[in-house]
């Protein structure tokens, strides 16, 4: 891994600069607080083009059969992992299997249990926790198969207890900061907020707590509700949810903070009917994963104007990465990207895909000199 990227340690230093101010407590600090909001917002906001990840690593071990269980399909920023998953895999030359847990635990357990029948070298965790699932992760375990995560748990790298050789997630504090820092620099200091989140995962109520945490630092800010809503069943909750939440709170509800997108794909239908329109409060934002519907939105002005992005095609070509790692018995890359945040003025200007966060960097490139491909 690089770890002597001067751009990289100047953003540091500036966001340490800006955290000072951020831990500043009292009324009499709420200017400071919204100035060092915008301050790192707009540093996060920068086009990601310098590669900042591994450079060395195992050759490509070739000839390998890995499933991708999938904890719902209907989820963009897990489908937008698996084909980064199936792309690298090809490059690499594996044969890759896709496999849809439906959006349920006894839909998890099938494919998972599917996924062990094929005994194939490795598997993937797609978007689900890994406490969830024990008897079928040990029963991999016991086979000797490697496991590798995407968001699999609120931090990257090895979980032994769980039997994960590596977790590729960008760390969920820093996603959270940067989702609950946009409502505060978009609202001067006065956000009104209500938060979605999922408490069938573990990771979704971690970045749930690390946004309401960062909008009760904000002396002008307000929690208004922290609302536990199943994401597989957002078609159907989330428009009543959202015509309920404006009787509620009419005008004081400015934002909306949620751990995914797909709580936003649904809930435009009653603000329009409420008259609103596509940019007006409450104004929403995203604490991943950066679909490409929610991209449309942003680009549209419809109903979402935030998201905090996770590279997913170059995390697909990580976590195929690290799974070669795992074949190879050496240690997991340590990298983990850093935090991005698009918004109309920047959405698709990252260099690559206009559609998702695709960062141009060369992430293929470099993968495929570590690979020797």
């Amino acid at each position: 891994m690089s770890r002597k990227n001067p751009a990289r340690r100047s953003f540091a230093l500036a966001a340490v600069a800006a955290a000072s101010l951020l831990m500043a407590a009292g009324p009499a600090a709420a200017d400071d607080f919204v100035a060092a909001a915008k301050a790192k917002v707009a540093q996060m906001a920068g086009a990601k083009s310098k590669w900042d990840g591994p450079t060395s690593g195992p050759k490509a071990v070739a000839g390998k059969t890995v499933v991708f269980v999938a904890a719902d399909m209907k989820n963009g920023g897990i489908v937008g992992v698996s084909k980064g998953v199936e792309e690298a895999g090809k490059a690499i030359g594996w044969t890759i299997r896709v496999i849809d847990g439906q959006g349920s635990v006894s839909g998890r357990t099938a494919a998972l249990n599917q996924a062990l029948a094929l005994k194939p070298a490795g598997i993937v965790v797609g978007g689900f926790d890994t406490t969830e699932q024990k008897t079928a992760f040990g029963n991999a375990a016991k086979a000797g198969i490697p496991l590798v995560g995407w968001n699999a748990g609120p931090k990257p790298g090895p979980d032994t207890a769980a039997g994960l050789f590596a977790n590729v997630t960008t760390t969920a504090d820093d996603i959270a900061e940067a989702a609950a820092l946009w409502a505060v620099a978009d609202s001067n200091g006065k956000a009104g907020v209500v938060i979605f989140t999922d408490s069938q995962y573990s990771i979704a109520i971690y970045k749930a707590k690390a946004m309401e945490a960062v909008i009760k630092k904000c002396p002008g800010c307000t929690v208004l509700s922290f609302e536990d809503s199943p994401i597989a069943d957002s078609a159907t909750r989330m428009p009543g949810l959202t015509t309920s939440l404006l009787q509620r709170f009419g005008s004081k509800w400015t934002h909306s903070l949620a751990i995914n997108d797909l709580y936003f794909d649904f809930w435009g239908s009653a603000l329009k009917a409420a008259g609103k329109k596509g940019d007006d409060l409450p104004r929403a934002v995203s604490a991943g994963d950066g679909s490409e519907a929610a991209y449309q939105r942003i680009r549209g002005k419809s109903y979402q104007s935030a998201t905090v992005p996770g590279p997913l095609n170059m995390q697909g070509w990580q976590v195929v990465d690290e799974m070669n790692r795992a074949f190879a018995k050496v240690a997991w890359s340590g990298y983990v990207p850093g935090v991005h945040v698009v918004t109309a003025a920047n959405v698709g200007g990252d260099g690559g895909d206009r559609n998702v966060f695709d960062p141009g960097n060369g992430y293929r490139d470099q993968y495929k000199k570590i690979w020797g491909r």
